[in-house]
């Protein structure tokens, strides 16, 4: 998963609002191997007049997501009569395959990735189509406005600037603190930052060094709660640069972000993905800062290793520092999107609301151990955590990096902001001087923009 978020724009998502959901009944996630064996629900919305569709994704087709969405489309054909044609592209294949196609007759109908790449690479391009109309259409059991809580389709983070919405969300992904209960026996979430400090121990604290944007969340995710979900972005996007050093709340993460830096285990910066992460997983670190997908990436690699090692899973949010007064949780959301020159966008609108029936959907949990929108879908036990945190309603959802990772196509992270940020965590930059390079860094690099 760490290809996913390639770019973005900073837009922040609001705090989970209490949202009505259909009638629940008891539900059990079926085994992964039971899923594909299920008889096919059936299609709440059939497209009164397409017979086909075609489907670029950002999976291929042996991942356990590419998986569950070819049984699904499989299910679509035998209950609408509707033929689905996948294309499984990959992470990179908006920017490689689909933003170079918009200007050709050549696009898919529907497509799908993460809502800053998206945003930035096709929304911003002109090559998607409003999808409001697909909030009254009918699932297997609801429609999709009741099966979406607001927190995941009423936000500025997935609506374009006219304010309509360009894409709906299959899969939701946070980013924790991770520990093994097994070996932290009576563990206590840190409610300050000395306590998490005091938690992290002694050079305890894996880290990839070598993937910018894993060794930027600790800076990011402090500062989020001192400057607020579009704070960052505000920055980054500032022509003067200014922004940086007006604010202290970046100062102050800066100095929390350097003495996380001290608990890094020793080869952090030399190691090449994933073999810090690993060593966490074989014990050699206590904690993990990572994504949703920790979980099932060192699981597998456990299960690789053989010797019948296992993790039990737990997780924990950053505390709040001295002085912050945003509480935040980072969200990040999958999402299907319909090309403005979409052939069946009645077939590809359809397919959507048909995926989202929780009968599908629990897929994703079930094969892919990821996490969903819908609140009527059991929760992997080891995202438990994870999830209350998500639908915590005193948290304020904020994006992954703010949509840092996404300014400008993603060159200012890549050329100011990963730079400046590894000196820090290196040491070889004081938090003063930290700010202070992103203030002028940030400044030249817009001057080479036009």
């Amino acid at each position: 998963m760490r290809r996913t978020y390639l770019a973005g724009l900073a837009l922040a998502l609001t705090a989970c609002g209490a949202q009505a959901t259909p009638a629940e009944d008891e539900f059990s996630l079926p085994t992964a191997a039971a899923y594909f064996t299920t008889a096919c629900p059936e299609a709440g919305t059939k497209p009164a007049t397409d017979k086909e569709l075609t489907y670029w994704s950002m999976w291929t087709k042996d991942e356990p997501q590419g998986k569950v969405l070819r049984y699904a489309a499989d299910c679509f054909t035998k209950k609408t009569g509707v033929k689905v044609t996948i294309q499984w592209l990959g992470r990179a294949y908006l920017r490689q395959n689909l933003l170079p196609a918009l200007n050709t007759d050549t696009v898919p109908d529907l497509f799908d990735q993460d809502l800053t790449n998206i945003k930035a690479a096709i929304v911003s391009a002109g090559g998607t189509r409003a999808l409001d109309d697909v909030l009254g259409l009918k699932t297997g059991d609801g429609t999709v406005r009741d099966v979406l809580p607001a927190a995941y389709r009423d936000t500025p983070a997935i609506k374009d600037d006219a304010g309509k919405l360009f894409a709906v969300p299959y899969i939701v992904m946070g980013n924790a603190w991770w520990y093994d209960k097994k070996k932290v026996p009576g563990f206590k979430a840190p409610r300050t930052m000395d306590e998490l400090y005091a938690l992290l121990g002694d050079r305890s604290v894996a880290l990839d060094g070598d993937i910018g944007y894993y060794a930027a969340w600790y800076f990011d995710q402090l500062a989020a709660r001192y400057v607020g979900p579009g704070g960052l972005a505000r920055a980054a996007q500032d022509p003067t640069g200014q922004l940086w050093k007006s604010d202290p709340g970046f100062l102050k993460a800066a100095e929390h972000t350097a003495r996380i830096a001290s608990h890094l285990v020793d080869g952090w910066d030399a190691g090449k993905f994933p073999q810090i992460q690993q060593r966490w997983a074989d014990g050699d670190a206590a904690y993990l800062f990572m994504g949703s997908w920790g979980p099932t990436e060192t699981r597998e690699y456990l299960a690789k290793q053989g010797g019948g090692q296992s993790i039990d899973y737990g997780s924990f949010q950053f505390p709040m520092p001295d002085g912050a007064t945003h509480d935040v949780v980072e969200v990040q959301q999958i999402a299907f999107g319909v090309t403005a020159k979409a052939r069946h966008p009645e077939a590809a609108k359809a397919f959507i609301a048909y995926f989202l029936t929780r009968d599908l959907l629990a897929g994703m949990p079930a094969v892919a151990d990821s996490l969903t929108p819908r609140r009527d879908l059991p929760v992997p036990s080891d995202l438990a955590d994870l999830k209350a945190a998500l639908e915590d309603p005193a948290k304020k959802h904020t994006l992954f990096m703010d949509g840092l990772d996404g300014v400008a196509g993603g060159k200012f992270a890549e050329q100011v902001f990963f730079p400046a940020d590894n000196d820090l965590l290196k040491g070889k930059l004081t938090p003063a001087a930290f700010v202070d390079r992103l203030a002028t860094a940030t400044a030249a690099f817009w001057k080479t923009q036009g």
